[in-house]
């Protein structure tokens, strides 16, 4: 036995996801359980967190034992929650540490979020701008309580209960965006160019509507189909108690969304080639979404996005599974209305026109950009002309032995340092016992006297 792991029963039950087809060969049975199971992204942007925690609980006994044992209604309401007073010590810490980073990683989005409206971050309040995170109790951003998972556990099923149809919605604008740009494609070309290219147009898409009959998805002849050649067993001998049991891959007792797609892959494979230029491999996810929608619509008789064996075989039993109405593709439903794709054309244009606006703007600023940095380039330019200058006409003076010049040719004259006898200071000649050079020198003792 390879129970389900919880965080798969839990995504399972609250929504569907993309999945990938599963190439499944009735002799592989020995080593099914040696391929390592694929985690499928659910969209939502908490998707990590809330994977971490469930995986964290999966590792407590008591909680696994609870879940496993808990009805849908149980896990769905939050019910469940309650339980997490009971596991262990470890786990509790664990999913403290995990809540803390949640947080910080929320808080890091509202900043880039702000900054990005050039908004002054600094004066939020980060506590209230959590508060429209509903996946976790912004009040405690330190513990995980019961409160924590019972909110994250409503938030994914409430966010995941519209993913589809957010996934229909995306598909749609795609298909008008497509058709938006052929058209403009077209008027781009001559005439003779235009209806040449146009008449190959037309002729894919007619290649592709050459396919074989695409059976119902559910229908007895869809699965006989698998049961034949994916299973490679006798279309005669077709049981579904069996089909059921082969297909319930990872043997949990219901057939899970994932389980379910896997079951369409013939049928896409008539009509979808990704070597063909004529097929659109987004349309044929689209296809396997709308199958699987109607599978569940016919078959999930509680709506729990599981399949029970009780369900899948009272659904055999019913007159559409032998007798459906014949499956109708996408190119015979048009995802769009033309008035539909006028409108959305309006809001391209009016998006082409703002940012249109936006590069202009941003393309006057680059041009005031360049011409500062010209400006400045020129002005720094100047500098060091006038420093070369400068540095030329010193060195040539020098040469000349003419006094250094100022910064703007004026002559800069330096006093010339005082000699070394200058500066001593000599006695007075009295005190040196010589005679005055003022005072007259002594008459001769023998002249003459005159009377």
């Amino acid at each position: 036995m390879n129970p389900t792991p919880v965080w798969l029963l839990v995504l399972s039950i609250c929504a569907g996801v993309w999945s990938v087809p599963i190439d499944r060969n009735g002799d592989n049975q020995e080593t099914k359980e040696e391929v390592p199971e694929e985690n499928v992204d659910t969209g939502l942007y908490y998707d990590r967190y809330l994977r971490e925690v469930i995986e964290v609980l999966e590792t407590d006994p008591h909680f696994r034992e609870k879940l496993q044992t808990a009805n849908t209604e149980d896990i769905k309401n939050g019910r469940l929650s309650k339980e997490l007073d009971l596991v262990g010590h470890h786990v509790r810490t664990r999913l403290d540490e995990l809540k803390r980073q949640e947080v910080s990683r929320l808080r890091m989005l509202l900043k880039a979020k702000l900054d990005s409206t050039n908004t002054q971050s600094l004066q939020m309040d980060h506590s209230s701008l959590l508060k429209q995170f509903e996946h976790l109790d912004p009040h405690n951003q330190n513990t995980f309580e019961a409160k924590d998972l019972e909110l994250l556990i409503t938030t994914a099923t409430k966010d995941l209960e519209n993913y589809d149809a957010e996934r229909h919605e995306e598909f749609k604008r795609y298909e008008m965006l497509k058709e938006h740009e052929r058209r403009e494609y077209l008027k781009g070309l001559d005439q003779e160019k235009r209806e040449k290219e146009e008449k190959r147009m037309e002729e894919l898409k007619e290649k592709h509507h050459q396919h074989p009959k695409v059976n119902a998805p559910g229908s007895v002849a869809q699965l006989r189909e698998v049961w034949e050649e994916t299973d490679g067993l006798d279309p005669k001998e077709f049981n579904p108690k069996t089909f059921f049991k082969l297909h319930d891959t990872n043997e949990d007792g219901v057939l899970d969304e994932q389980e379910l797609e896997a079951l369409f892959t013939k049928e896409l494979e008539k009509v979808y080639d990704a070597k063909n230029e004529e097929d659109d491999m987004t349309e044929m996810e689209e296809e396997r979404l709308r199958m699987r929608e109607h599978v569940m619509k016919n078959v999930d008789a509680n709506q729990d996005r599981l399949v029970s064996l009780e369900e899948f075989l009272k659904s055999t039993e019913k007159k559409e599974f032998s007798n459906p109405r014949e499956w109708e593709t996408l190119e015979t439903k048009p995802a769009y209305t033309e008035e539909e794709l006028q409108l959305f054309e309006v809001e391209l244009r009016d998006k082409e026109e703002e940012l249109k606006r936006k590069a202009e703007n941003l393309q006057q600023q680059q041009d005031l950009l360049k011409e500062r940095g010209k400006a400045l380039e020129a002005q720094r330019r100047e500098y060091q002309q006038a420093v070369l200058e400068m540095s030329q006409r010193k060195e040539q003076q020098a040469a000349d032995g003419q006094p250094p010049a100022g910064p703007n040719g004026e002559l800069q004259f330096q006093p010339e340092a005082p000699k070394v006898e200058d500066k001593e200071v000599k006695a007075p000649a009295e005190l040196q016992g010589e005679a005055p050079n003022h005072l007259p020198a002594e008459p001769p003792q023998n002249l003459p006297i005159h009377t």
